[in-house]
């Protein structure tokens, strides 16, 4: 639980610092449309394990029930507004999968 809880806030970090700075690293940088994408991505994916980590910790129950609603809720903004770019978007400007040119 503990571990689980300080990843979930590292992480919120993490992402509210890019979005803060405007600034992230570059595997981070590559993986992502843009800064923003990055740092809402991150954010929303560490409050999400971050409740589900303390609503379980909180007795259980209702508000156990309600943090775990809330954090898939968050989960799944995450994953489909802010998500990593894919193949296809890295390669989009050659008409080929993988982008090996015209060979």
């Amino acid at each position: 639980m503990v571990v689980g809880g300080v990843a979930g806030m590292v992480l919120a970090a993490f992402g509210a610092g890019m979005l803060v700075t405007g600034r992230a690293p570059d595997a981070t940088t590559r993986a992502f449309r843009t800064v923003r994408d990055a740092g809402c991505y991150h954010l929303l994916f560490g409050v999400g394990l971050a409740l589900i980590v303390f609503g379980t910790a909180w007795g259980g129950g209702l508000v156990t029930l309600l943090t775990t609603v809330v954090a898939i809720a968050l989960v799944a903004v995450a994953v489909v507004r802010f998500r990593p770019r894919g193949h296809r978007d890295r390669f989009a400007g050659n008409g080929r999968h993988g982008g090996r040119g015209n060979g």
